[in-house]
């Protein structure tokens, strides 16, 4: 499903190589708490709290966030493996500061509620691995419609503008299929470090998302680049094909989950990049 499999071996490969330190990791022990971020420039203030959705399986626990006033362009965003957590709690309150209304979900709620890692990212991938099989395309859907659903019955969501869906490692491929599972909703995708994008299978998410009208960022670690070098091209003859704006890049020195405040490999200056571009997306396609 994702290529956090090779989470460990980055980390200790990049640390060996002294491209990310023991500092930059952010990580701290037994409560997966993140560092702080940037802050973001003109911040908006913000209400969040802890929310509910009703899916066809039951009921996922989720953290809401929004600008206190007015409505704003609705963001879903998909976890990696690690799931919901304080780091994924803080970008998305880093996003809604920066004007937009920002669902950020549990993908596991079906097995338990957040958190779903014991110790955050420094959780051993073995532990979280059954969660993430258990997922499937048609479950990923499902999801992908009641969130967007329930997105659009909130006042702090502007309907008269496009959904953004963002996703990383494992949650790349669910925001593909969040832009197939409601493709005239979502104007912008966003995977950063995805895993699972594109499969020799016909309902590769890279195929359903090629389906749909969304504009896309798909940020690629250097790592993952080495291990699959032709996915890039896949994906880019894919989006060129179906006219469909496509920003496809490896980014350099980066490892596999290098973009959460608390991973292992997380790399301040190309995670900045990325977030970066993401803003230059969303004012793009969901302005």
């Amino acid at each position: 499903m994702c290529d956090q499999d090779h989470f460990d071996e980055d980390r200790k490969e990049y640390e060996a190589l002294g491209l990310v330190t023991r500092r930059q990791f952010g990580v701290v022990l037994g409560a997966g708490i993140a560092m702080m971020l940037p802050q973001v420039a003109n911040a908006v203030a913000v209400t969040e709290s802890d929310v509910t959705v009703t899916t066809p399986d039951g009921t996922a626990d989720c953290y809401f966030v929004h600008p206190a006033s007015g409505a704003a362009a609705g963001v879903l965003v998909w976890p990696d493996i690690f799931g919901l957590r304080p780091a994924f709690r803080q970008m998305g309150k880093r996003l809604a500061e920066s004007g937009y209304s920002v669902l950020v979900v549990n993908p596991f709620y079906r097995a338990k509620k957040a958190p779903t890692a014991e110790s955050g990212a420094a959780t051993p991938i073995a532990q979280l691995r059954p969660l993430a099989q258990a997922l499937t395309e048609t479950t990923e859907m499902a999801d992908a419609k009641a969130f967007v659903a329930w997105l659009d019955k909130q006042a702090s969501v502007a309907q008269s503008k496009k959904i953004g869906t963002q996703g990383y490692c494992m949650g790349g491929p669910l925001a593909f299929r969040t832009a197939a599972a409601v493709p005239d909703r979502v104007g912008a995708v966003a995977s950063f470090h995805g895993g699972g994008l594109v499969s020799d299978t016909p309902n590769s998410p890279h195929l359903q998302a090629a389906k749909s009208h969304a504009q896309f960022l798909i940020a690629i670690a250097a790592s993952d680049d080495q291990r699959s070098p032709n996915e890039k091209d896949v994906l880019k003859e894919t989006f060129a094909k179906a006219k469909l704006p496509a920003e496809i890049e490896v980014y350099e020195g980066a490892a596999h989950g290098w973009c959460p405040p608390d991973s292992g490999v997380y790399n301040e200056p190309q995670a900045e990049k990325a977030w970066s571009r993401l803003l230059a997306l969303y004012g793009k396609a969901l302005a």
